[in-house]
């Protein structure tokens, strides 16, 4: 509903509604914001409910909500959905962030609207500020602000209007007007006094909230003289009201609770008053009902030395603002001294139950709170929240996260709140006391959407990319951003393609990524494929051999092609397509001598080699002596040999037809491969993962050439002696025990140069330890 009147303090602490799991209703909200086919048909004019539905306010108005806060934007052809009336049902509209239209918005105001809130739309004219009057019987809130040009005059609408030109008739079909925002207008060029916020306010009599915030030349605030049942006046930024008369008209408005007369240093002087403790003391004595009052970035706190004349307050008490003495028996409720001149917030006795300013941590959550509103402001709360936390001194966590979150939300289009919000949320997560990220799933899940949104909307920012990229490796990768999976590989890939080609971002980004592969099932390395991964790691490679670098940029880039290939043959196509293998040879030779390199691409190759259809492409000469090569190579302990190994298998198990190449020999390739078999380690630790053994249980079946089976059987030997919690399960789970039994009940075997017994050794083994994991497992579940 509408906001009536101001709170002293708005906070609302999500954090502690959200520690409920959510609601069916929520979750489904945010699959139809998603998936917005699911709910209507997008026709040439815009989006139209299917037939035979309908949806009452009580659905139009959190779906609106959450398709906003999920990434979404009211455009005109999303806002035509709810042009039937008939059909939809809407009271309160907040719209941020858009490109609607003057015709956009007006299907949501046929709707007859109690609440309207505009802000960062920029395309509205002020066509719209005449619509919303003509629609304005029941409207009781009503927010126009920043970069909302639809007053009639204001010097960047794109069609301003001149006096004559008011529509003074339509201010009297808003009777029931209570909460008016009219932000960032601009000053009139007819005179001194603003003449057309007179024009407005004549008729909006029964306002109660009433915000002129950054409004320029807004004159002498006489015409506020009439609205006697204002209760919360907001005049932030205002320039000049120390130099006319409004101090003096605004002490005419008896029934004010809340005032706000708050400065920022955007205008030189601005804030400065003469006699300035005689000016806050005519304040708080002309308004006997003040609660809240708001004088940041002013000098109206004095220099903290009472005048004589101020000392005789009835009790006898003292107070270090002299200008409130006529408070110290009666304090306000809520006190603004962010950045007053003279550390007015670092005194001591000051009549005030509630203070913001920027002497301890309580202080600056007041000041969050209550400049929520006030994003020249709260970018310096944000740095200042920043500093307590990266220090250590911030106990109240959760209520640091809350701010920021918020901030965030609201402000995406902010560079600077984006980048020291995100940077405070970094020390948040990186806080080591944190029960609340470790537990509450919708928490951080509500991390990530914001940080994910803002990095959005300033990808090309390095600062912010890094920022997000620190604060997103704080967190468990993949676990916990699955629900926003395509959102961040988009996101990572941009960063891997477009950060500086040695710079900190692009490593880190490309090392999330890698991270985010190599955890993922096969359908999600597929879409990873579909993005683009592949060939953004193809260009990372190609700018590394041109200028003949290999960094852990490079090694990575050649890791996250290993992961996404993994049982993806549609990826190992694309390697192939993309000019794999001129790469993979332009490593081995530019850079011989990198284990991590080498281990990394023969990994890659063995995924490659394990695609059927794929495999022909491999048979050429210069690639199988290559692989050849290797199979005695050193590097990486017996990795690349190994993979080597397991290319030269798969490739051996089509047959002697397709051996299609006469140098080098099949014989003499298998032969060298049975003896680099032989020269491993059975009890080697392993560099490698494997989630399947599908591809070597294969192998391990192939009779016409045994050494598949011998390189199949030595590597589940060897994965089932070393690591056999691991990989037993899998061996067990996949039929593996029914192959090895096989490979023990074959004579065949034992021909060619095999050695009698190795193949069978290497199956028993295999057999035994996922026997002795099975008595395991069972006298551990027994006990």
């Amino acid at each position: 509903m509408y906001q009536t009147e101001r709170q002293l303090i708005p906070i609302k602490f999500r954090h502690k509604e959200e520690r409920v799991p959510e609601s069916l209703f929520c979750l489904c909200l945010k699959y139809v914001a998603r998936n917005l086919d699911t709910l209507c048909t997008e026709m040439p004019n815009g989006y139209t409910l299917h037939d035979g539905l309908a949806l009452p306010s009580e659905i139009c108005e959190p779906f609106i909500e959450t398709y906003q806060s999920n990434g979404g934007e009211i455009f005109d052809r999303f806002a035509h959905l709810f042009k039937d009336v008939t059909k939809t049902n809407l009271r309160s509209v907040h719209i941020s962030n858009s490109s609607i239209t003057d015709d956009g918005l007006e299907y949501l105001l046929n709707h007859d609207l109690y609440e309207l809130t505009l802000t960062n739309c920029q395309n509205l004219t002020h066509k719209t500020y005449t619509n919303i009057f003509q629609h304005a019987a029941n409207l009781r809130s009503l927010t126009i602000g920043p970069n909302v040009q639809i007053t009639p005059y204001n010097k960047l609408s794109p069609s301003p209007l001149t006096l004559d030109d008011l529509p003074t008739k339509i201010y009297k079909k808003a009777p029931n007007l209570r909460h008016f925002v009219l932000r960032a207008i601009a000053e009139s060029p007819f005179s001194n006094d603003n003449i057309f916020l007179g024009v407005i306010l004549d008729k909006l009599t029964q306002l109660r909230v009433l915000d002129l915030s950054y409004c320029l030349g807004i004159g002498s605030l006489h015409y506020l003289t009439k609205l006697t049942n204002l209760h919360t006046l907001i005049l932030f930024d205002v320039p000049h009201l120390q130099n006319s008369d409004a101090i003096l008209n605004i002490c005419s408005l008896q029934t004010l609770v809340v005032l706000d007369i708050s400065q920022t240093e955007t205008f030189p002087d601005q804030g400065v008053y003469k006699e300035e403790n005689k000016i806050l003391a005519l304040i708080v004595k002309c308004l006997p009902n003040l609660m809240s009052l708001d004088i940041s970035g002013t000098n109206l706190a004095g220099k903290g030395t009472a005048e004589h004349s101020m000392l005789e307050s009835l009790s006898g008490r003292k107070s270090d603002i002299p200008g409130l003495e006529f408070r110290v028996d009666n304090p306000l409720e809520f006190l603004g001294l962010y950045h007053t001149q003279h550390n007015a917030c670092r005194r001591h006795d000051i009549p005030a139950k509630i203070i913001s300013g920027d002497a301890n941590e309580e202080q600056i959550f007041n000041a969050a709170a209550s400049c929520m509103e006030k994003p020249k402001l709260l970018q310096n709360i944000l740095n200042d929240l920043y500093h307590l936390l990266r220090y250590d001194q911030c106990t109240q966590i959760d209520q640091a996260l809350d701010i920021v979150l918020e901030a965030l939300t609201r402000y995406v289009k902010e560079k600077l709140i984006q980048i020291s919000g995100s940077a405070t949320l970094f020390y948040i997560v990186k806080n080591k006391d944190r029960p609340l990220l470790l537990n509450d799933i919708t928490v951080k899940r509500r991390i990530i959407t914001t940080l994910l949104t803002g990095m959005d909307y300033h990808n090309y920012d390095e600062t912010m990319m890094r920022n997000g990229c620190l604060t997103l490796c704080q967190l468990r990768i993949p676990q916990d951003v699955m629900f926003e999976f395509k959102r961040l590989v988009q996101m990572l890939l941009h960063i891997v393609s477009t950060s500086d080609h040695e710079g900190f971002v692009q490593r880190i980004g490309i090392y999330l990524l890698n991270s985010v592969a190599c955890q993922v099932n096969n359908k999600q390395k597929n879409e990873l494929g579909d993005a683009g991964a592949i060939k953004k790691m193809m260009a990372i490679i190609k700018d590394r051999l041109h200028r003949r670098v290999c960094d852990d940029v490079l090694e990575v880039a050649w890791s996250t092609m290993w992961n996404v290939t993994d049982e993806a043959p549609k990826n190992c196509k694309r390697f192939l397509d993309g000019n794999g293998m001129k790469y993979f040879l332009g490593c081995l030779t530019t850079f011989p001598d990198k284990n991590e390199l080498m281990r990394n691409m023969m990994g890659l190759l063995g995924n490659v080699a394990e695609v059927s259809e794929l495999r022909s492409r491999l048979m050429q000469g210069h690639f199988i002596k290559v692989f050849s090569d290797l199979l005695f190579s050193t590097q990486d302990g017996i990795e690349v040999s190994y993979n080597a190994a397991g290319v030269i298998a798969h490739l051996a198990s089509d047959g002697h037809k397709s051996w299609i190449i006469k140098t080098p020999s099949r014989y003499k390739v298998l032969d060298r491969m049975t003896k680099a078999i032989q020269n491993w380690n059975l009890d080697a630790d392993r560099n490698i993962n494997y989630r399947s053994f599908e591809p070597i249980l294969q192998l391990a079946q192939v009779r016409h050439t045994p050494q598949c089976a011998h390189w199949a059987a030595w590597a589940l030997a060897n994965l089932t002696k070393v690591y056999p919690e691991k990989y037993c399960s899998i061996v067990i789970a996949e039929g593996g025990l029914r192959i090895m039994s096989e490979l023990l009940e074959e004579n065949s075997l034992l021909q060619d140069n095999q050695p009698p017994g190795v193949i069978h050794s290497l199956a028993q083994t295999v057999i035994n330890q996922c026997l002795m994991y099975m008595k395991n497992t069972v006298e551990e579940s027994s006990q």
